[in-house]
């Protein structure tokens, strides 16, 4: 047992916390949401509930000259029946910018998911320490990234030096919606998601709503994105109606449209870009609904595949192929009326050479290697040269 210096104990309040919509007080401290409570209350699909509380994008961050930091959490952890162990929740540990540690938090609650029955159980559990030793010795600024994969109720945050907020940064806010893709889905650490890597590289700060098989076209999502002050905006759409196979194309584009007017109500002129799905080969002209494969799920390996039928096409469902030529569509149209509107093909993104090089290794989520990518080419695409996100006011 280390002997402890005396601790100056900070509240874990929204002046630290950076890139949550909501905070829920619990029993234990603070439980950082990413819809916010009335979003949350118009929908009780549970795969949406665990997706916008597990904190990706969320982060503490504070300045202080201390060289010890510690962080109570109570984590939640997914077990899935038949499958081996997930690994723990990675926190990330930035001083001044760079990386600067990693560490996990063991012990937490239990989310027992059997996926052949669609059945979940939770077992609470104890909570558990981060700590960061051997910070350099001066003033400095510490951001602790929260995992982005495990929902994470914030307890108690101590240092051996005062804390207090890090001064404003004067950068821009950019605002993401995405799938698990833009969660974070298999990527290694909260910071290597593609959007944290994007933001990183354009050095913005980050909101991001990427929500795990929820990226829906939920209204009460557009009007999140609507409500959240931002300078900046991306939506990427697609892949997830087509793996639940939510609707058909006459619904669709209403829907894009629906979504679109919705966010320029709050953000009548903001730079706003929307990206197709990015290279998917089993979705591009299958429809869905996606369904996971078991063949191999004891050793660790989950696989997707297709459900629909090509020939279904011609009934209107939707693969990404149907859906990139429709928000290409969707967007010149309306970029007629609103220069601010830009539109990104997501295989500029991962196309089909990526995925020959770098495939997907369950058919549906790129591996760190490849968020690494897609966050290197978001960012050159849309925050360099003449990229929509570029201040071309100079």
């Amino acid at each position: 047992m280390h002997t402890k210096p005396d601790w100056i104990t900070a509240p874990v309040i929204a002046d630290l916390l950076h890139g949550a919509l909501d905070l829920q007080e619990t029993a234990h401290g603070v439980l950082p949401h990413r819809l916010p409570a009335r979003a949350r209350a118009q929908c009780a699909d549970g795969q949406l509930a665990m997706a916008e509380a597990q904190p990706s994008g969320v982060r503490l961050v504070f300045r202080t000259r201390a060289t010890i930091v510690e962080l109570d959490t109570l984590p939640t952890k997914r077990v899935y029946v038949g499958a081996p162990p997930r690994p723990d929740g990675v926190y990330d540990l930035l001083v001044d910018g760079r990386l600067a540690g990693q560490a996990t938090v063991t012990g937490g609650n239990t989310l027992t998911i059997d996926m052949t029955t669609g059945t979940a159980e939770h077992r609470p559990g104890p909570a558990g320490t981060l700590r960061f030793t051997g910070l350099p010795d001066r003033v400095k600024d510490v951001e602790i990234w929260l995992p982005h994969d495990e929902t994470t109720e914030l307890i108690a945050l101590r240092a051996d030096a005062p804390i207090e907020p890090a001064p404003d940064r004067g950068r821009k806010v950019w605002l993401h919606h995405g799938s698990s893709i833009s969660q974070g889905s298999d990527a290694a650490s909260p910071t290597t998601t593609w959007p944290a890597l994007a933001a990183s590289l354009g050095g913005v700060e980050l909101i991001n709503l990427g929500l795990s098989g929820s990226a829906l076209l939920d209204p009460f999502t557009a009007r999140a994105l609507r409500d959240t002050p931002a300078d900046l905006i991306s939506l990427k759409i697609g892949i997830n109606l087509v793996n639940t196979d939510l609707m058909r194309l006459r619904a669709f584009a209403p829907a894009v449209h629906g979504f679109l007017d919705t966010i320029r109500e709050g953000h009548p002129t903001t730079p706003l870009l929307v990206a197709s799905p990015i290279y998917c080969p089993i979705h591009e002209d299958t429809p869905g609904p996606s369904a996971p494969d078991f063949t191999d799920f004891g050793t660790g390996r989950l696989r997707f595949r297709a459900m629909g039928d090509p020939a279904e096409r011609a009934s209107g469902k939707l693969t990404l192929g149907v859906i990139r030529d429709e928000l290409a569509r969707i967007v010149e149209q309306r970029a007629a009326e609103d220069p601010n509107l830009h539109y990104l093909d997501g295989r500029d993104l991962y196309g089909e050479a990526d995925s020959a090089e770098l495939p997907l290794p369950d058919e549906l989520h790129p591996d760190a290697a490849t968020h690494r990518r897609i966050g290197e080419r978001f960012a050159k695409l849309a925050f360099t040269a003449n990229g929509p996100f570029t201040d071309h006011s100079s």
